[in-house]
C-alpha cells in the first residue's frame, strides 16, 4: 500500500514538473521568437546598408551626381518601410488591459517606469499542499500606445531614441571634429561662429514666432496643443543643417575652400548650438509659471542655462582631448598601436559620457574633443594608430550616418507616433526656408562691415541653398513623441529632411553652375588633405634680393585671418603644442627664466633631440614637425630655393608622403 501512495505522489510530482516544464518550454519558444525577429530587423538594416554602398559604388563608376549616398539612404528606406508596413501581417503583438490601483501615486504626466503583473495561483496538488509560488512579470516603459493592431515587425523597426544620442550621434560628432579643415576654419572662425550661434539662435526664434502664428490660424484641435514654447523648441530642433550632400561634391569639384569651411563649419558647430538650445527652452518651460506672461528671471536663467552647459560641456571635451595627449607623450604606449588606438577610442568616448553624466551636452564635449585630440594627441600617435584612427572613424561615420537616413526613410511607415497635418507640414516648409534666409543675409551684411576679403553675394546664395536638414533635427524630433505636438514636429522634420537631402542635395551641382561659383581651383593647398596632416609649412624663404615669397603667388597679407586665430595661433605654437606633443620649440626656450623646472620635466628627451626635418611635398619644402593648421605665418618655401640656404650641407633627398612616419617625424 504504501507503495501505491508513493507511485502516486510521485506521478503527481512528475505532472507538477511537466507543467513547470511546459511554462518554461512556452517562454522559450516566445523568446526565440523575439530573437529571430530582433535579427530579421538587423538583417533588413544590414542589406539596405549594403544595397546602398553597391548603388554609391556604381554612381561614382558612372559618374552620377544628381543623387547623393544618403538620398539613396532615404530612398531605400522608403521603400522598405512600405514594404514592412502593408505587406502581410506577421506575429500579432499579443497584449494585457490593465488598470492602476485607485491609490496610485501615479499619472499621466509621471508614468510608472515598470509595471510588475502578479498572476493568480492556479496550480495546487492537494488540499492540504502549498500552492506552487506565482509569477511575476515586468514590462518596461515605452510610451503612449497609439496603435494596438501593431506587429511585431513594426514594433521591432522602431528603435529606442537613445540609441541614436549614445550610440550612433557620438562618432559622426567626432569624425566632424576629428577631420575639421582646421586651417580654413580658424581663418572664417568669425563667420562661422556668427552663422552658428546668433544665426541658429535668431533662426529659431523666426521659425518659432512664425510658426506659433500659423498655429492660431489651423484648426482649434491642434492650435490648442501647440504653446509658444513648443514653437519655439521646433525652432530649434529644425535649425541645425547637415549640408553632406553638398560638402561631397565641393569636395569632388574642388569648390573655393572658404566656402567650405563656412558651410562646414557651420553645420559641425550648430548641431551642438541647437541641441543646448533646445535643453534651454526646456528649462525655461521648468521655470515658467504658465501665468500667461512673460518671465524674465526664467527668460535669463534660460539664456544662462545656455551659456554655462556649453561652455561646460567645451571644456570637458578640450580637457579629455588634452588629457590623452598627455598621456600619450609622457607614456611608451605607442609601442603597441593596438592598446594606442583602444585607449585613443575609449578615451573620446568617455568625454561624452562624461558630459552625459554631469547633466551637460555630450555632443559638444565630443565635438571640441576631436578637435584637440586631432591637433595634438594625434601628433603623438603611431603611424599604424594615425591610419587606424583616421580609418576608423570615418567608417563608423560613413555607416552611422546612412544608417540615420535609411532609418528616417524606414521609420515614416513603421512608427507608430506619426501625426500628418498638412496645414502645420507646409507652414514647416516655408518657415524652416525664411528661417534660414533669416541666418544668412542680414548677418552676411553685418560681416561684410568689417570682413576683408567681404562674403560675395553667390556665396551667401550657396550658404542658403547648403541649408539641408538631417540626422541632429531627426535625433531630437523622435527623442519626445508623447503629446500629439511633438508627433507633429516629428512628421514635419522626417519629410524636411527627405526633401531637403534629395531634391537640394540632387540640384548642388547645378546650384554652383546657375551662381557661377569657380570649381577646380578651391582645395589644392590645404594641408589636411594629405594623408598624414602634421606636414606643414613654416618657412619664409629669402630670395638673392632679401625679399621674402609667399606660397602659391599670394599676398602674404596675414590680416586675412581671423584676430582670435593669430592670438590662438600664437599661444598655442609657444605653450600647448610644445607641452601636449614632441613639438618643438620645447617649453625651456618659451617660458619664462623662473619656470625652468617645471618647463624641464614638461620637456621630453624626444623634444631636445629631435632635429628640423626638410620634407619635399608636391615640390614644395616644408617642415615636418606637427600640424600646423593655426600658424601664423603661412608663407612657405618658393619650389626653386636652393635648399642648402637654410640648411647647410643638407643632401638633397626628396621624401614622399608616404615615407613619412612617426618615427621620422
Amino acid at each position: 500500500m504504501n507503495k501505491f501512495y508513493g507511485s502516486i505522489g510521485f506521478l503527481l510530482c512528475l505532472l507538477v514538473l511537466c507543467q513547470g516544464s511546459g511554462t518554461d518550454i512556452a517562454l522559450d519558444a516566445k523568446a526565440t521568437l523575439l530573437h529571430r525577429i530582433d535579427s530579421l530587423n538587423l538583417l533588413i538594416y544590414t542589406c539596405l546598408l549594403t544595397l546602398t554602398v553597391l548603388t554609391i559604388w556604381v554612381f561614382k563608376h558612372r559618374r552620377v551626381s544628381w543623387l547623393h549616398e544618403t538620398g539613396l539612404a532615404v530612398i531605400y528606406g522608403l521603400i522598405v518601410g512600405a514594404i514592412i508596413r502593408y505587406a502581410g501581417k506577421t506575429n500579432q503583438v499579443t497584449y494585457l488591459d490593465a488598470h492602476p490601483a485607485p491609490d496610485t501615486k501615479y499619472n499621466l504626466s509621471v508614468p510608472p517606469d515598470i509595471l510588475r503583473f502578479h498572476f493568480p495561483d492556479k496550480i495546487q496538488i492537494n488540499s492540504g499542499d502549498a500552492p506552487v509560488p506565482n509569477k511575476t512579470y515586468a514590462y518596461s516603459f515605452r510610451g503612449e500606445i497609439v496603435n494596438l493592431e501593431q506587429n511585431e515587425i513594426d514594433l521591432k523597426a522602431t528603435f529606442d531614441p537613445e540609441i541614436f544620442f549614445n550610440i550612433i550621434l557620438p562618432p559622426i560628432i567626432f569624425h566632424a571634429g576629428y577631420c575639421l579643415k582646421r586651417k580654413y576654419f580658424f581663418r572664417n572662425l568669425g563667420a562661422i561662429l556668427t552663422f552658428a550661434m546668433v544665426g541658429t539662435a535668431l533662426s529659431a526664434l523666426v521659425i518659432g514666432s512664425l510658426m506659433y502664428g500659423c498655429v492660431q490660424l489651423m484648426p482649434a484641435s491642434l492650435a490648442a496643443s501647440f504653446t509658444f514654447l513648443d514653437t519655439l523648441y521646433f525652432g530649434a530642433l529644425i535649425s541645425p543643417t547637415d549640408p553632406l550632400t553638398v560638402l561631397a561634391i565641393f569636395s569632388q569639384l574642388k569648390v573655393d575652400v572658404n566656402l567650405y569651411a563656412m558651410i562646414f563649419g557651420e553645420s559641425v558647430l550648430n548641431d551642438a548650438v541647437a541641441l543646448v538650445l533646445s535643453g534651454a527652452i526646456q528649462n525655461y518651460e521648468k521655470r515658467y509659471s504658465n501665468d500667461g506672461g512673460f518671465e524674465i528671471t526664467a527668460f535669463l536663467g534660460a539664456i544662462g542655462d545656455f551659456i554655462g552647459i556649453f561652455s561646460l560641456s567645451l571644456l570637458i571635451g578640450a580637457l579629455m582631448g588634452c588629457f590623452t595627449a598627455l598621456m600619450t607623450k609622457f607614456t611608451h604606449v605607442r609601442e603597441w598601436p593596438l592598446l594606442e588606438s583602444a585607449l585613443f577610442v575609449l578615451m573620446s568616448y568617455a568625454a561624452f559620457l562624461i558630459a552625459e553624466v554631469c547633466e551637460l551636452t555630450g555632443v559638444v564635449a565630443v565635438l571640441f574633443c576631436g578637435i584637440c585630440q586631432a591637433h595634438y594627441t594625434y601628433n603623438n600617435l603611431s603611424s599604424d594608430s594615425r591610419n587606424r584612427t583616421k580609418q576608423l572613424f570615418e567608417l563608423l561615420n560613413f555607416l552611422a550616418e546612412n544608417f540615420i537616413f535609411t532609418y528616417i526613410g524606414v521609420s515614416m511607415f513603421t512608427f507608430p507616433k506619426h501625426h500628418f497635418d498638412p496645414w502645420f507640414i507646409i507652414a514647416g516648409f516655408i518657415t524652416s526656408t525664411l528661417g534660414r534666409a533669416v541666418n544668412i543675409y542680414p548677418l552676411s551684411f553685418l560681416l561684410n562691415l568689417g570682413r576683408k576679403p567681404p562674403i560675395p553675394m553667390n556665396f551667401q546664395h550657396m550658404l542658403f541653398f547648403a541649408g539641408l536638414r538631417g540626422a541632429m533635427s531627426f535625433a531630437l524630433a523622435i527623442r519626445n513623441t508623447v503629446s500629439e505636438a511633438r508627433q507633429a514636429m516629428l512628421t514635419t522634420t522626417s519629410l524636411i529632411v527627405i526633401a531637403t537631402v534629395i531634391l537640394q542635395g540632387g540640384a548642388a551641382t547645378h546650384a554652383l553652375a546657375y551662381l557661377r561659383i569657380p570649381t577646380g581651383q578651391g582645395q589644392n593647398d590645404e594641408n589636411e588633405t594629405l594623408p598624414y596632416r602634421d606636414v606643414r609649412s613654416l618657412y619664409q624663404a629669402t630670395d638673392s634680393g632679401g625679399a621674402s615669397t609667399p606660397r602659391g603667388g599670394g599676398d602674404g597679407n596675414t590680416g586675412e585671418k581671423a584676430r582670435l586665430a593669430r592670438l590662438w595661433g600664437a599661444v598655442d605654437s609657444r605653450l600647448l603644442k610644445p607641452l601636449l606633443t614632441h613639438a618643438r620649440p620645447p617649453l625651456t626656450e618659451t617660458l619664462p627664466s623662473f619656470m625652468a623646472p617645471v618647463a624641464r620635466l614638461l620637456t621630453t628627451t624626444h623634444q631636445y633631440t629631435q632635429g628640423i626635418v626638410p620634407v619635399y611635398i608636391d615640390s614644395t619644402l616644408r617642415r615636418a614637425d606637427s600640424d600646423s593648421d593655426l600658424c601664423i605665418d603661412e608663407n612657405a618655401v618658393p619650389t626653386s630655393i636652393d635648399p642648402q640656404q637654410i640648411w647647410p650641407g643638407l643632401v638633397d633627398t626628396r621624401i614622399s608622403v608616404e615615407g613619412i612616419t612617426g618615427s621620422n617625424i
